[in-house]
């Protein structure tokens, strides 16, 4: 068996890109379905809920159903399954009124959470505090009052730029989230942290930059700790900033470019993963340019895309 829990991290380790399927809307989760998925030739598993259905039911029977069909010829218990969630990070007051969303779909046992529209740097702070326990302390700004002097009433100001709060996860998932892990819960507790800020840590979180917004902030976005992966959304963004009911493929035109390289930059400046989708046709050269996050849903794509890193570890 892998020593990673997470196939995708694992991957993202060795320099080798990820290639994913999954739905937007209309993912079926079931445990059938998560017996078949169980044989994907994807490295993870997109769950749309950002506009599918909030389906925890659902979510937990499919990861039931991987974990009764694996484990993978990898060697990992399951494919990751990461959940694009359906709040919006706008701003930091309507994520933390939605952190129930984190919490319940981690309690399902999934490895990673995307956040759509991630609008500024408090939003997505909120984010990553929201997805980890409070016993993790990589990233957390040390001169923020300890649990003790805060329980004897000392104030809490903001954290310093660039780094985190204490996380706000409670216990109590762990029962229905360890055993999809293979873990016991007390490993659990320990290796649920976003990577690669927690170089132990199995959960892989992401950020859609996807209005003007986002891109505006993307700098400051991007320099949160505890984020694995990044895109621009071409769809969303299209539509808000030039009115593009169609979504955007590549080349885009200027505007889309310009965003996209920016998000891009920051991605680079600050070790996070780019997400581009891609075809058998370009994905090569998206690889020589940096990208490590392949979407575009085709198997043919992830196979010429292997071959040309040299990939060793099977599907």
């Amino acid at each position: 068996m892998a020593e990673r829990i997470n196939r995708a991290i694992d991957l993202l380790e060795q320099g080798q890109a990820i290639y994913y399927a999954g739905h937007h809307t209309g993912h079926v989760l079931t445990a059938a379905q998560g017996r078949a998925d169980a044989e994907t030739w994807a490295d993870y598993i997109n769950v749309g809920m950002e506009h599918g259905a909030f389906d925890m039911t659902g979510l937990a029977a499919y990861m039931r159903g991987l974990v009764d069909a694996g484990p993978t010829r990898s060697g990992h218990r399951t494919p990751a399954v990461i959940v694009e969630a359906p709040v919006g990070g706008t701003d930091e007051a309507t994520v933390r009124h939605n952190a129930w969303q984190f919490r319940q779909i981690l309690g399902r046992g999934v490895h990673g959470v995307l956040l759509c529209q991630a609008e500024s740097a408090e939003a997505v702070r909120a984010f990553v505090e929201a997805c980890r326990y409070p016993h993790h302390v990589p990233g957390v700004d040390p001169a923020l009052p300890s649990p003790l002097e805060r329980m004897r009433g000392a104030a809490l100001p903001r954290p310093a730029p660039g780094l985190l709060g204490h996380g706000t996860r409670g216990r109590g998932s762990e029962a229905t989230a360890a055993p999809v892990w293979g873990i016991p819960e007390s490993e659990y507790f320990r290796r649920c942290d976003p990577w690669p800020l927690n170089p132990e840590g199995e959960l892989l979180l992401g950020v859609k930059i996807e209005s003007p917004e986002g891109v505006a902030r993307c700098e400051e976005i991007l320099a949160v700790p505890g984020l694995g992966f990044a895109e621009m959304g071409p769809g969303d963004l299209g539509l808000s900033l030039l009115g593009h009911v169609a979504v955007q493929r590549w080349p885009y035109g200027r505007e889309l470019q310009d965003a996209r390289e920016r998000i891009f930059a920051a991605c680079r400046a600050n070790a996070i993963a780019f997400l581009k989708a891609c075809t058998p046709e370009t994905v090569a050269a998206r690889l020589d340019e940096g990208v490590r996050v392949i979407a575009g849903g085709q198997e043919e794509t992830a196979r010429v895309g292997r071959a040309h890193q040299g990939r060793a570890m099977p599907v």
